[in-house]
């Protein structure tokens, strides 16, 4: 409390602006300097983008295609899809039928992704990319397959073993 009595000397001697205030006037020069070296980096930035856009043949949002080669593609996939329907009346087997029915659907895709996603004129790492899925799921399915072979003695003695007891 002894010291609240006092006053206070330099406080009446000359006002003093709040910190803020100082070390805003003193950084002045330096946010002049900083916008400076912002402008730069960002004509430098664009720039790069620039070279960037040029050299990947950028086609800005989309990439156009003439209607013949959507309309060609269309029937494509239209003529597939009726391939795809048509097996189905051949019994080829359960691998069979469906190992037919994957690669019709695997040809599909790949032409919507090839024409309709723009694949074919997009990074070729995306390419590879898809390639890679495609030879996983190929991978994966195969395995499958061959699984499902190993237990079928097993699933025909049991669906022979309820059929003659249901009857």
């Amino acid at each position: 409390m002894a010291n609240e009595d006092k006053p206070d000397t330099e406080a009446s001697a000359e006002p003093k602006e709040p910190k803020a205030l100082d070390t805003a006037s003193e950084e002045q020069p330096a946010a002049k300097h900083d916008a400076a070296h912002e402008d730069k980096a960002e004509a430098a930035v664009a720039a790069q983008h620039d070279a960037t856009a040029a050299a990947h043949d950028d086609h800005g949002l989309a990439h156009l295609m003439p209607v013949w080669l959507l309309v060609t593609v269309l029937a494509a996939l239209m003529a597939l899809t009726v391939l795809t329907v048509s097996v189905t009346s051949y019994d080829l087997g359960s691998e069979g039928n469906l190992v037919v029915g994957m690669v019709i659907a695997t040809i599909k895709a790949g032409l919507v992704i090839t024409f309709f996603m723009h694949l074919l004129w997009d990074k070729k790492f995306h390419l590879i990319l898809f390639l890679t899925a495609v030879l996983f799921v190929v991978l994966f399915l195969s395995m499958s397959i061959t699984d499902r072979g190993e237990y079928q003695p097993n699933i025909d003695l049991y669906l022979n073993t309820t059929s003659a007891v249901s009857k």
